[in-house]
């Protein structure tokens, strides 16, 4: 394609939501869900190209949506969809950095990236690995997303079972209860499972350091594979005190933004699994920039996946496209209609617990629009 064809003619944001039934709500460290929300961005090419990606919902979704249709379109109109890199620093130098790291415009700025890199994908021909320097490859996977929460331990063990039975060889489960309640469901969980089977866990930043305290100890003891999350991303104190408690690695990364606060990260050196999420951070073109950093530091990148299956496909992508990549968190909640309904199957889980990327240009993925008709948003908290 010639440059005029790929233009950026329009770019939009669609907040979508929709409730989950009393019955389907699930609690974790940050409340009780109600209702998911989701961010779509849609760039359009003079020559007929679009792309799709997904931006964060930040827990207010009309406000990233109505930062990309009010103010970052308008930056990169007109520009090389091809160009990236250019896109990327003219709203970096033009509203991020003059503003500090805002978390809304990284979240905003991420959705575009991904739509630029799906038209990256279909003006050449391409799937993104391939784009991003990767190959078609095994990519291992855990059972994660929203689920596996605060059950009595039978009731935790029972829901484990099938994502086993499944392929998944780990799963990651919600702590953050009080440190006897979480030991004790990680602890019915290892009996049941045995030692094969990988258990990781999320805290969803619920704990103070006395509970960090009393649970890493019995963290290592189920040899748990990581504590993600224990604390606030900004509380760097905390994470470095928690180093002394235990063995288990302290996860972090989905609520860090740019490669300019990883770079805190890396050097602190507290944190060991890197947990940037494509649609969080500043897109693909930043998170791989993250990537190297990390690598240069030999620490493994695993990923955060966001809510529909733009970032789920995004992120198998770019794990196969780095040589520092780790687990792809999969989405195990129950109909997850970001997931199920508003795109094509963005992967499937073999019976030896791997993903693969897709092999179609772009993203690979097929999206329904009329979805985001039916879907509109839904205003107020995603978890009371």
């Amino acid at each position: 394609m010639v440059d005029k064809d790929l233009r950026i003619k329009d770019v939009k944001a669609y907040p979508t939501s929709y409730p989950i039934p009393p019955g389907q709500s699930v609690t974790l460290g940050i409340g009780r869900a109600v209702k998911r929300d989701a961010v779509v961005v849609k760039v359009t090419t003079e020559g007929g190209l679009v792309g799709y990606g997904e931006s964060h919902h930040g827990r207010a979704h009309t406000a990233i949506a109505q930062l990309v249709n009010t103010t970052l379109r308008q930056l990169i109109l007109g520009m090389n969809a091809a160009d990236v890199v250019g896109c990327w620093n003219r709203i970096y130098s033009r509203q991020l950095a003059s503003h500090g790291m805002g978390a809304g415009c990284a979240m905003a700025m991420s959705g575009i990236d991904m739509a630029l890199w799906d038209i990256r994908g279909k003006a050449s021909g391409w799937p993104l690995y391939r784009l991003l320097g990767g190959a078609q490859k095994l990519i291992p996977a855990y059972a994660g997303g929203v689920s596996l929460g605060y059950q009595e331990p039978a009731a935790l063990v029972d829901e484990v079972q099938p994502h086993l039975a499944a392929g998944y060889k780990a799963v990651k489960l919600r702590v953050g209860d009080t440190p006897a309640r979480d030991l004790a469901r990680i602890a019915a969980v290892r009996k049941a499972v045995g030692n094969e089977i990988d258990i990781l866990t999320d805290a969803n930043t619920a704990y103070s350091v006395k509970d960090a305290r009393a649970v890493m100890p019995g963290m290592d003891e189920y040899k748990v594979g990581w504590l993600e999350e224990p604390f606030p991303a900004h509380d760097y104190r905390s994470y470095q005190l928690a180093t002394a408690f235990g063995r288990v690695p302290l996860a972090a990364g989905e609520n860090h933004y740019t490669r300019f606060e990883f770079n805190r990260v890396l050097e602190d050196g507290a944190i060991t699994i890197i947990q940037p999420d494509l649609s969080k951070t500043g897109g693909i073109t930043e998170i791989m920039r993250i990537a190297a950093m990390a690598s240069a530091y030999k620490l493994p990148i695993h990923p955060h996946s966001s809510m529909t299956g733009l970032n789920h496909a995004a992120s198998i992508h770019f794990l196969a496209a780095i040589d520092n990549g780790g687990y792809f968190e999969g989405d195990v909640s129950k109909a997850n209609k970001f997931r199920d309904d508003l795109v094509s199957k963005p992967y499937e889980v073999d019976k030896d617990g791997n993903v693969w990327p897709l092999e179609k240009p772009g993203l690979g993925l097929e999206i329904n629009e009329e979805f985001l008709k039916k879907h509109p948003p839904i205003e107020g908290p995603g978890y009371v």
